[in-house]
């Protein structure tokens, strides 16, 4: 398909069934990550409760490798995609290879400080003393993969951003479908423990670069190559300021979670420690991967969103952005009322042989199912106004669910609810965020419709012009 016949049926197609063919590859890819996500905790549960935490600790680190790569990798989606909606099509290739680069760069700084910094960088992140040789050992295979791991985040992005949101979605798949069969060989089989589920993850990341850097030469898509100047320096902030709520939301969700981690441990106390961070790690992973389906449909949405904003085509923006939300929000209230009744069976899914872990990640669970159907809210008006270049709007949003509510609640709510304050510091966080978010996101939407009558009235004032 020509970038002419893309453009074409971005902007005509009804939104319901263009979102909807956009939407199913990104929600697949999603669910599969993230269940290649949860296979690492099934496996890892099965060594011992330390191992189990020292997931939950790492998991930090992981959300900020992907934190960056999101940064890249959606702020170049977002510019080239309107770049395209613009038909100018050279400036949205040197786009999508300064942030290829950008990211792979970066990458490799990260992996490096890491690995100088692995004892200094798990304590940090939130660990024990039990779970500290679990983590190092986690941790060094995930630091040497943060480059390919970041780059193919980007690559995923820039990919889907044009369109091609199907053959994206191949390469994460076959990524994730390694990393699966690669756990129970690598850490049972050769008797590599966690680290095991570590080589298995970054192998699984591996093969999803190589192939998405295959995509790029096929398919229409923009290829990625050196000779396009790669460091465009010209483009950086705005690759930056436009990832930066993708950033935000992934960063201060990995600063988030090892806060839990460093309250969750001093609240517990030494003896439970390790059962609390594992049992709220399991609770962030599940509800990671729930919530997974709500960004998969709103990454479908978000090249529609683009396209359109730059064809100014607004009201078709709006039309998209409430297809979705009806969609996802019908999804969420079921899911939520599945896992509130089920919540002790999926956690012992994960750690059956602990009861502290079971009790204290079933209350957790159930209170965050409460709050899935508004959470939907808030990720997709993030991503409208990210998709839509609103680059401060978006980044308050993210920041909100993230951190700037939850960090305030996990410092206040423990000091007088004790554990239980913990348990539900994520929902009460998602409740304030779901407040501030909708305010923003009908804001917006009324702004979009003001531009659409001014863009009508231009066009009519524009033939009245030419009949005289």
């Amino acid at each position: 398909m020509t970038q002419e016949e893309k453009f074409t049926k971005m902007t005509t197609e009804p939104v319901q069934s263009l979102v909807g063919k956009l939407a199913v590859p990104t929600i697949l890819s999603m669910l599969v990550t993230s269940f290649y996500n949860m296979v690492d905790t099934y496996f890892v549960g099965k060594i011992n409760t330390s191992a189990s935490g020292a997931v939950g600790v790492v998991f930090s680190l992981m959300a900020i490798i992907q934190a960056f790569g999101f940064m890249f990798g959606h702020g170049s989606g977002n510019f080239l995609a309107r770049k395209l909606g613009e038909q100018k099509q050279e400036e949205a290739e040197r786009i999508a290879n300064a942030g290829f680069v950008f990211a792979f760069s970066f990458g490799i700084i990260l992996a490096v400080t890491g690995l100088l910094n692995l004892d200094r960088l798990a304590y940090l992140l939130g660990s024990t003393d039990t779970i500290l040789p679990y983590a190092r050992s986690y941790m060094g295979p995930i630091l040497v993969g943060a480059p390919w791991m970041m780059a193919s985040i980007v690559l995923n992005n820039e990919i889907r951003y044009q369109g091609n949101a199907k053959t994206a979605m191949f390469g994460i798949m076959a990524g994730a479908v390694i990393n699966i069969a690669l756990d129970p060989i690598l850490i049972f089989g050769f008797n590599l423990g966690i680290m095991g589920a570590a080589i298995a993850t970054i192998s699984g990341q591996l093969i999803s670069f190589i192939i998405l850097l295959f995509t790029t030469r096929r398919a229409g898509n923009i290829r990625i190559t050196l000779k396009k100047n790669p460091f465009a320096f010209e483009y950086l902030w705005e690759i930056v300021s436009g990832g930066l709520p993708s950033l935000f939301r992934q960063g201060l969700a990995s600063i988030s979670a090892i806060m839990l981690n460093v309250v969750a441990k001093r609240v517990a106390g030494p003896v439970n420690a390790d059962a609390v961070i594992a049992g709220m790690s399991i609770v962030g992973k599940i509800s990671m991967s729930l919530n997974s389906t709500v960004i998969g449909f709103g990454q479908g949405f978000q090249p529609v969103c683009s396209f359109n904003y730059g064809a100014a085509k607004y009201r078709r923006v709006k039309d998209a952005f409430l297809f979705s939300v009806k969609v996802c929000a019908g999804l969420m209230l079921v899911v939520g009322a599945i896992c509130f009744i089920f919540a002790p069976y999926i956690v012992a899914l994960f750690r059956k042989e602990d009861a502290m872990v079971i009790e204290v990640g079933s209350f957790a669970l159930r209170a965050q199912c409460v709050t899935y159907v508004f959470g939907v809210w808030i990720i997709l008006t993030n991503m409208l106004l990210q998709a839509s270049g609103r680059a401060f709007g978006a980044t308050v949003i993210s920041s909100c669910r993230s951190g700037l509510c939850f960090i305030p609640v996990i410092m206040i709510l423990p000091v007088f609810f004790g554990l239980t304050g913990v348990q539900i510091s994520q929902a009460v966080a998602d409740m304030i965020a779901f407040c501030i978010s909708l305010f923003g996101g009908l804001y917006f939407l009324n702004k979009l419709m003001k531009m659409e009558e001014q863009n009508n009235q231009n066009q009519l004032d524009g033939a009245n012009e030419k009949e005289v």
